[in-house]
């Protein structure tokens, strides 16, 4: 009998739970979908009702109404897409006259999105909440069949009745063909639900450059924060433990030298402990340079060190890096260090059992993620540290997406520019 070896057995598990994820993740994006959807019908119709009603004069006085609820409603969608994303930057806001509202291009997109998002979107979302139902429907059908009425539609699709035992089980074999489909549909489905947000909801490229200048001076202000806490960080570390060490041994120095004449036994236990404080001073003022470029990645590079990293984390942690070029020292450091506090947090707070670190080099760019399967929720208001990540990733001018639903799981996706 042929055995399959227990490192494919392991690979199979982690894709069938990754695949798993993804679409439960899906579905719950379809789900959420559905809600905006729901929203943005209403909006159709009452603006279908002032463009009825605008000859008369109704449809005048309540446009306003209506251009408010539009707005309202895609900036839900840009929210509800920002839980599930890259967030989205918002045009600015529109005019306040009805006239120059109706030709400001930011709302006649709102208008293109409204109407596709409260069709196609609303089919997709429903079509995402009746797909688990159907599902789990057919899948256990045939441990309701016995005390179903007589004539009972069988399948979850509405027609066919089952008269026997085998065609109990050909229902729950469709109920497996509905899992089939969640986990390969539901993933694109969700990105074609949220396609027409992320094009028309986003700023257009006719909004001016201010945008990108408060990018860019936020940017460079997350950088002097980031430098100005690492510097405070090192500061503490020297004067808390190294500089008190320091004043130690040269405590114990000066009590040896003056108690070897007397007592040169007692004198010998002096200069063992100034030689114990030494040491310990030495091993901290190497654990701050370590802090500041971890020699391992000027030694081994990013994958290794990254690899160092997960073999040393309380969480069973895989690593998978595939850099085909070398990216600037700060880069790599900035990628080491969100890694690391990644790391650790899933260790202190997740009650995760696995975790997992992708990196990946390409077109000038790296990009990291790091999952987990633990409980979820994190919160950058919480002191998880991923308020100090986004800054580091913000001072590189890169891009950090956290996706953390209650009951997990969370992945930390982080775009940087390689900088060679």
């Amino acid at each position: 009998m042929t055995t399959i070896p227990q490192d494919t057995a392991d690979s199979l598990r982690e894709v069938l739970v990754r695949a798993l994820r993804t679409s439960t993740s899906a579905l719950r994006q379809l789900v959420s979908g559905l809600r905006t959807a729901v929203s943005a019908l209403a909006v159709m119709v009452l603006m279908a009702v002032c463009a009825v009603t605008a000859p008369v004069g109704v449809g005048l006085l309540s446009a306003p109404l209506a251009l408010r609820a539009l707005h309202a409603v895609a900036g839900r969608e840009r929210k509800r897409l920002a839980r599930w994303g890259p967030g989205i930057h918002a045009p600015d806001p529109p005019p306040a006259r009805l006239r120059a509202a109706l030709l400001d291009p930011a709302t006649r997109r709102e208008l293109r999105w409204l109407l596709r998002h409260s069709t196609l979107g609303l089919l997709l979302g429903l079509f995402g909440l009746w797909l688990p139902l159907a599902a789990f429907r057919d899948s256990l059908f045939p441990l309701v069949w016995p005390v179903l009425p007589a004539g009972a539609t069988s399948t979850s699709l509405g027609f066919g009745t089952v008269h026997s035992w085998p065609g109990a089980l050909s229902v729950s074999l469709l109920g497996v063909g509905w899992m089939a489909v969640i986990l390969g549909l539901a993933p694109g489905l969700a990105r074609l639900q949220a396609r027409p947000g992320r094009s028309l909801l986003a700023a257009g490229p006719d909004t001016d450059l201010s945008l990108r200048v408060a990018e860019l001076t936020a940017s460079r202000a997350a950088a002097l924060d980031a430098h100005a806490t690492e510097l405070r960080r090192i500061e503490r570390s020297l004067h808390d433990g190294t500089q008190n060490r320091i004043v130690t041994v040269a405590v114990l120095l000066g009590a040896a030298r003056r108690m070897a004449a007397r007592d040169p036994g007692r004198a010998d236990e002096l200069l063992e402990r100034a030689q114990s404080a030494a040491e310990q001073a030495l091993a901290e003022l190497r654990a701050v340079s370590r802090s500041i470029l971890p020699p391992v990645l000027s030694d081994r590079g990013l994958a290794e060190a990254l690899a160092g990293l997960a073999a040393e984390c309380a969480v069973p942690c895989r690593t998978d890096a595939e850099t085909r070029e070398r990216c600037a020292a700060s880069v790599e450091s900035t990628a080491y260090f969100v890694v690391a506090e990644a790391l650790t947090n899933i260790a202190k707070h997740s009650g995760a059992t696995r975790a997992a670190v992708t990196v990946r080099t390409r077109g000038g760019r790296l990009q990291v993620r790091i999952e987990d399967d633990g409980r979820g929720g994190a919160d950058e208001e919480g002191g998880t540290g991923l308020a100090g990540i986004r800054r580091r990733v913000a001072a590189h001018d890169g891009t950090l997406r956290v996706t953390s639903p209650p009951g997990g799981p969370t992945v930390l996706e982080v775009d940087l520019p390689t900088g060679t």
